[in-house]
């Protein structure tokens, strides 16, 4: 999940301006219009570059505007006049970031990325300038001091407690030097983070492996041969076959190419982004990055950056993450090791005197899967047409929940490729609407994301329905064949819809605790989850189906999947784990005590244990994650969520994978609840007690 609010103080949330609020210049931007469009979803046709810049700038001012009446406001400061006020402070600046930040990442640009690197240091000092104001503070804190007197509900007195911790640990109560120096750090970071991400999109989209002699296709599946060919003809380079470092290229070539250099060549260029010494390098950026967390964190009271994120996470301390992920590091480690010497048998099986190499891992995988496990990926693909794991999607949501799907034609779109639906309930009304967005574009960043252009709340007793978005990278449609996906990437689609879920479902007053706004370590639960339902036989059969003949995937093919469902688990978990514990390593520095990346990491991976043939799922100067993104010190998280998923999923096992009861409390107490309470209440309301670890060992095959 990716979330692109830039403002602590503002979500996503549709409000405009009258014109005669607005300079004259801005009255005809149709980012500050009202938006005349079914549900007030942004006008996407009228949009153009040059309306951003003044449309952010405009909105900006007009939550400083209502900033100062907050503070001007001489009655005494309670929940509605100072809490609930700053709440829906920022909303046309939320309504406009929504826009820039969501195609700035789905449908970019260089003008585009130009004016992020211009608003980004602004909007940073904006927010900083908010959390910072010593007069908007101290009325918070009178409000907070005064809660127990005020006979506030559940939900205000959350959203009270909330804030007032989101405005310490931001700086508040800092001195004005502090201050100063904290905004500073602030600017420069959301400068790193938005070069960091340009610099990778740049170098994946610059890649380009071009095959021109047939024989060096040898292994790969006739579709993935066709899509190259047809990449190669787009880039004029017609009769020849042309693959790239995005996922549904270079994943499938490392799979199955023959041609053992090709794949060092592909695999060492993917592995190698933004670290060659160019333009794109991000080996400065994060040193920079690294070093300016760390003063950060001890500017607000805090040993290193560590503690400051996971103070606001379940997790708490990094003393508890590490005690989760040396759990199971060990066996992870230990089975990696069995399925790298089944690979090296293989190997010299093969003739090759050369070891195993990580360039090698995903072929010989493919291999023993199929001599293993009789189970081939090419076998399975045909059952997983992007269209039926889509409605599986649907199904599901309707079975668990009571949604249906209305694809429109009427909802403005921004890209060609998009889909666009209504979201029904099962009283026929619209809840959310949904945008589908499957396939990569140079102008789109790589992996698989969900965001909202608006979250979902309520404004003067009126609820405004959420704008979701889920954006993926698979292969798009041939002339002979439609989008065949990988059970991986069916297993993605419904993950990225579990987030979406989060947000459709969302049922909450304010907008900084609605939807997916909750902690890092909990907001991988709704997606996780939705993965279990994947590799249902029962859903299974209901959505795979074969593209040519529409028929169901096959009984024996399902138990294939199941007999081989912790087959290069070892890999898997280590590769994930390895890619968590440094994430870990630059965040629990107390002190810039490396002047090298590749020296830092190298060390890192070899401390503990990480073997040579196995790369970790993401090098330093490709871990958007935590370098351009909100996962620093939480990469973890998605383990973390793992065992509150799996624990969750064993309840759904015991009483039936679509029990009418104990999908409306995973409704009531997850889906919809947003962060109206402490996550582990939430979690023990739905599951009667707290998570435990066994599951998830079970399921990962470490038990």
């Amino acid at each position: 999940m990716r979330k692109t609010t830039i403002l602590l103080l503002s979500s996503i949330i549709l409000f405009t301006m009258s014109c005669k609020q607005k300079p004259s210049e801005t009255c005809d931007n149709p980012l500050l219009q009202e938006w005349d469009t079914p549900y007030g979803v942004p006008p996407f046709d009228k949009i153009k570059i040059e309306h951003y810049k003044p449309a952010l700038e405009a909105a900006m001012q007009e939550q400083k505007d209502n900033i100062q009446k907050i503070i001007d406001n001489k009655e005494a400061p309670n929940f509605e006049n100072t809490i609930a006020a700053l709440e829906y402070s920022g909303l046309t600046l939320s309504k406009v970031a929504g826009v820039f930040f969501n195609l700035l990442s789905s449908d970019t640009n260089e003008e585009l990325q130009k004016i992020a690197q211009e608003i980004s240091p602004k909007l940073s000092n904006h927010s900083d300038e908010i959390i910072m104001n010593p007069e908007l503070f101290a009325k918070i804190e009178t409000v907070y001091n005064n809660k127990d007197k005020s006979n506030l509900n559940k939900e205000q007195l959350r959203v009270l407690e909330l804030t007032y911790r989101d405005f310490v640990r931001s700086g508040a109560k800092l001195n004005d030097a502090d201050k100063k120096r904290l905004m500073e750090i602030n600017e420069r970071l959301s400068l790193l983070a938005l070069q960091f991400g340009d610099n990778l999109l740049a170098e994946t989209n610059g890649y380009k492996l071009i095959i021109d002699k047939e024989e060096d296709l040898a292994g790969l599946p006739e579709g993935l041969r066709e899509a190259a060919a047809i990449t190669a003809k787009e880039n004029g380079e017609e009769g020849k076959w042309m693959f790239t470092l995005h996922n549904a290229s270079v994943m499938p070539f490392l799979q199955y190419a023959d041609n053992r250099e090709l794949r060092k060549d592909i695999q060492q260029a993917y592995i190698n982004r933004c670290n060659n010494n160019n333009e794109y390098d991000n080996k400065k950026i994060i040193l920079e990055l690294v070093e300016l967390r760390i003063e950060r964190a001890k500017l607000l009271g805090y040993e290193n950056h560590s503690q400051y994120i996971l103070d606001d996470n379940m997790a708490k301390t990094p003393e508890a993450v590490y005690e989760l992920l040396n759990q199971l590091w060990t066996p992870a480690l230990e089975l990696a090791k069995h399925e790298a010497e089944l690979y090296r048998e293989m190997i010299k099986r093969d003739g090759i005197q050369d070891d195993l190499q990580a360039w090698d891992w995903r072929y010989y995988t493919e291999k023993v899967r199929k001599e293993k496990y009789n189970l081939d990926e090419e076998e399975l693909k045909p059952y997983f047409k992007l269209e039926n794991v889509r409605d599986g999607v649907f199904d599901v949501s309707n079975k668990l929940f009571g949604l249906s799907f209305v694809k429109s034609n009427e909802i403005p779109i921004y890209h060609p490729d998009v889909e666009a639906y209504e979201v029904k309930d099962e009283n026929n009304n619209v809840v959310a609407v949904l945008y589908m967005d499957y396939f990569p574009r140079p102008s789109k960043s790589g992996g698989a994301w969900m965001n909202d252009y608006r979250g979902q709340y309520v404004y003067e007793g009126k609820n405004v329905i959420p704008i979701i978005t889920i954006n993926c990278n698979f292969t798009k449609p041939t002339s002979t064949a439609p989008s065949l996906l990988t059970f991986d990437e069916a297993q993605t689609l419904f993950h990225e819809f579990g987030h979406g879920l989060h947000g459709m479902l969302s049922k909450c007053t304010y907008p900084s605790i609605s939807g997916t706004n909750v902690p890092r370590d909990f907001v991988e639960l709704p997606s996780q989850l939705m993965e279990h339902w994947a590799s249902e036989p029962e859903v299974m059969k209901s959505y795979a189906r074969h593209y040519q003949t529409n028929e169901p995937i096959p009984d024996e093919l399902i138990k294939k999947l199941e007999d081989a469902e912790h087959f290069n688990q070892g890999f898997a978990t280590t590769e994930f784990l390895a890619a968590a514990l440094l994430d870990l390593y630059y965040h629990n520095l107390t002190e810039m005590n490396f002047s090298d990346v590749l020296v830092a990491e190298k060390e890192a991976l070899e401390a503990i244990g990480l073997i040579p043939e196995i790369v970790v799922r993401y090098r330093s100067t490709y871990f958007s994650h935590i370098f351009a993104g909100g996962y620093s010190s939480g990469y973890y998280s998605y383990i973390w969520s793992e065992v509150l998923d799996s624990d969750a999923f064993a309840l759904f096992k015991e009483k039936g994978i679509f029990d009418p009861a104990t999908a409306k409390s995973l409704k009531d107490n997850i889906y919809s609840n947003g962060h109206k309470d402490d996550p582990m209440t939430m979690y023990v309301n739905f599951r009667g007690r707290e998570p435990k670890i066994d599951a998830l060992l079970e399921g990962r095959g470490l038990k």
